[in-house]
């Protein structure tokens, strides 16, 4: 397979994919937000409605929509006094309901929402992997410069701002990366599988380790291991590999309960 360079662009994207999610998932687990990446996954469904609709680029419409709707969650539940659960489930209902609308209004039709909806890694192109590296490039760069700050923020963002840190804008510019890695990796594992990714490796990590770090280096093996084998095992029982990374994740973390028991 690796003779093909389809299965190669794929095999680069989920190793890139791996890294970047087991970054920003534990962020995401650490401020307890795993349900904004599912708010902002399915908001983006609206972008990419109204980006078929208007025949412009979904994913650029995607990316629109995640950022909006993820600094709109930020702002409601610090300067409205909505609870950020109910801001979520706000966005995530809106973006369903746009999406479906701006989709059955397009004429003809859609022949990439499947994608969308459930991923397929095998469509990576070069310019797909080119972005994705320079996302993961600004995103280690950005834990390089703020690493030990956005531990901080991630784990108490008041008690930061009594120190006159910079909380505002870490928690800003974390919420940006999040919704456009969500955006970036819709077309690998799809719309509906991608909050995995951004939960269970840190589960399975946080069993054996509770430091930060810890956690990011064993979600970001798990994610490797798992994505990478359901890559190959997706092409010898013909599922689809998104589902398989699920599955393999899912085996993963009850594996790692048992094994601490």
């Amino acid at each position: 397979m690796l003779e093909y360079e389809f299965f190669r662009n794929a095999l680069v994207g989920i190793a890139m994919l791996s890294i970047a999610s087991a970054i920003i998932g534990t962020y995401i687990v650490s401020r307890r937000l795993v349900s904004i990446s599912g708010g902002i996954t399915h908001a983006c469904f609206g972008g990419l409605g109204l980006g078929y609709y208007l025949s412009v680029s979904p994913i650029a419409m995607a990316a629109l929509f995640a950022v909006v709707s993820s600094l709109g969650v930020d702002r409601l539940s610090r300067y409205h006094n909505v609870r950020e659960d109910s801001a979520i489930a706000v966005i995530w209902a809106v973006g369903m309901a746009l999406g479906t609308l701006f989709i059955f209004l397009t004429p003809g039709y859609v022949p990439e929402l499947n994608a969308f909806l459930f991923g397929n890694v095998l469509t990576i192109s070069r310019l797909d992997l080119a972005v994705f590296a320079l996302y993961l490039v600004v995103l280690v760069a950005i834990f390089a410069l703020w690493g030990r700050r956005i531990k901080l923020v991630a784990f108490d963002a008041d008690f930061c701002r009594v120190l006159h840190l910079p909380a505002t804008l870490i928690t800003t510019v974390m919420t940006v990366m999040i919704a456009l890695c969500i955006v970036l990796t819709i077309k690998m594992v799809g719309v509906m599988l991608l909050m995995s990714l951004f939960s269970l490796p840190q589960m399975t990590a946080e069993r054996f380790t509770r430091s930060f770090n810890g956690i990011m280096t064993g979600s970001a093996i798990i994610s490797l291991a798992a994505t990478i084998g359901a890559l190959f095992l997706s092409t010898v029982i013909t599922v689809p590999c998104s589902a398989l990374i699920v599955i393999i994740l899912a085996a993963l973390y009850l594996t790692a309960l048992i094994a601490k028991r």
